[in-house]
Parts: structure tokens; sequence; C-alpha cells
């Protein structure tokens, strides 16, 4: 049996068609285990007060990646935060970053795997508006003693000086008033200072002794007279 021109064209055809449906199905295949950005995530976090940023590779091609953090300032980037190596999966794989990150601060996060994928997650990780420590806590301040129920002994005052006052002159048997006695070693009063700042009141020693010296005077002559005239009597 021959085969005819037709059917052989015929058999051509479905043998094309069935080559570009396979050359399809594999392409599908290739591009679903493929590599790409939008498999990569990124978020900021707390791990007990300590903050964290995490990445999570939900590659199900598992195609090897280092994914870089970098801190943002103004658009460019202030300090490399560190990098590590994933292996994603189709349920993913995390990885962590300890950074002690700041409320609203930005992050980029850049993946390269292989010559796959070669790009930052976008948008740029923003970090939360409440920061994981807020570091603002003081210790409180001590409180006062409470005043003690005893109060202290007073100062004693010194004691106010008493004047000893002067004895009036004793008259002798003759009638003569005997000197007043002259202070020994203390101190004399200070200029202006009289005896009322000792005594309290002022002295009247010579107003005393001149009352003492009249009378005495008055007494002696009183005798005198009364023995003249005694003898008077006497040579009668």
């Amino acid at each position: 049996m021959s085969i005819t021109r037709r059917t052989a064209r015929r058999s051509v055809r479905i043998l094309g068609v069935t080559a570009a449906s396979a050359a399809l199905a594999l392409g599908v295949a290739g591009n679903a285990l493929a590599c790409h950005i939008g498999e990569f995530s990124a978020a900021a976090e707390c791990d007990g007060a300590q903050g964290v940023i995490t990445v999570t590779a939900e590659d199900p091609s598992g195609t090897p990646a280092t994914v870089t953090v970098y801190l943002e300032n103004k658009g460019a980037d202030e300090r490399v935060v560190g990098a590590q190596d994933v292996r994603g999966s189709r349920e993913g794989v995390t990885i962590t970053f300890a950074e002690d990150w700041k409320p609203h601060a930005t992050y980029r996060v850049h993946v390269k795997a292989g010559d796959q994928v070669d790009a930052d997650i976008e948008p740029n990780l923003l970090t939360p508006a409440t920061a994981c420590t807020t570091g603002d806590t003081q210790a409180p301040a001590p409180s006062a003693p409470a005043p003690s129920e005893t109060a202290p002994p007073a100062t004693p005052s010194a004691p106010a000086g008493s004047g000893t006052p002067t004895p009036a002159p004793s008259v002798s048997a003759d009638g003569s008033v005997p000197p007043a006695p002259t202070a020994g070693n203390a101190p004399s009063p200070a200029v202006g200072e009289a005896g009322l700042a000792e005594t309290g009141a002022d002295s009247h020693t010579g107003l005393i002794a001149g009352i003492a010296a009249a009378l005495v005077v008055v007494g002696g002559g009183a005798v005198f007279f009364g023995l003249r005239r005694r003898g008077t009597g006497n040579g009668r």
C-alpha cells in the first residue's frame, strides 16, 4: 500500500503541531520554575525588645540568591545592614537581619539570584511608627527621707552676765571711809558700756559713798560735840 502525497502532508502537519505544543509546554514549565523578584518580600518586626528585618523567599525553583539590606537616608545608601544567602521554596524560607530600626526609617532590600534576578524589592521597606523599645524609661527619683519625729536639741544659749552689786563702804570707828576696792585682773568694760549691760541697772556706788561720807561726818561731829558737852558737864 503506497502512501499518497496527501497522507504524507497530513502526517507532517500533525508532527509540527505536536512539536509546537511540546515546546510551548516546556516553555511554560521553564517560566514557572524560573526565579523572579516578585517571589521575595521584606518586613520590619520585633523579636522581643530587639528590632529585626525579615526577608522571605517563596521561590519554587529553589534558586540560590543573595539578599543585601541597606539603610537609606534621603534616597541614598547610608550603611549596609547585612547580606545573607537564601534558597527559597514553595512554602517560603525566611532569613532575619538584626537591626534596631527607628520609626519611619527606610530600607532598600536587593536580591541577586544568578542571571535571573538582580533587582530591589519594590517598594522600599518603611518601618512602623512605633519602635520596639522607646529608650525613654527613667529610673524613679528617690523619695525624700521622712523628717525625724524628735527635734534636735536646742543649742544652749550663753547665760546672761550677772553682775555682783558693789557693797556699800563700811565706816570705821574713827569716822574715815575705807577706799573702794580696786578691780583685780578682770577686764574693764568697754567704752560706752555701763553697768547696765552686766547687772541690768545703773550703778549708784558714787552716790551711796557720798551719802555715807556725809553721814560719817555728821555722826563724827555729833559724837565730838556730845563728848565735849559731857566733859563740860563733868567740870562743873
